[in-house]
């Protein structure tokens, strides 16, 4: 009997690494291009869990089976901060991944 070839995902890849991240509008700014968002878009952790987890909002994102961001732990994505929070938990699923990585 043939083996079944197994099917590998394919990521959308977004290097935030070495950009400021002070505030959530400044993740908005960094990620409206890559990620192809409309102008549209709400500017808010709803909005994003939306695109991420429901899809249907950005055909950038919904090309792809899984989305990764990966950020520097400063700024929103460093201590406590109940935005970054927020933001974190909107990636949780298979559909998509936030990696905070120390400063280097």
């Amino acid at each position: 009997m043939a083996k079944k070839a197994k099917k590998t995902e394919s990521e959308l890849v977004v290097d935030l690494r070495g950009r400021p991240m002070g505030t959530l509008d400044a993740f908005w700014d960094a990620v409206t291009e890559p990620c192809g968002l409309p102008d549209w878009f709400g500017r808010n952790v709803d909005a994003w869990r939306d695109t991420i987890q429901t899809r249907g909002i950005s055909e950038v994102v919904d090309s792809y089976d899984v989305l990764v961001v990966h950020v520097d732990k400063q700024g929103i994505f460093a201590g406590r901060n109940s935005e970054a929070r927020d933001l974190r938990s909107a990636f949780a699923g298979r559909q998509s991944r936030l990696v905070v990585h120390e400063p280097s």
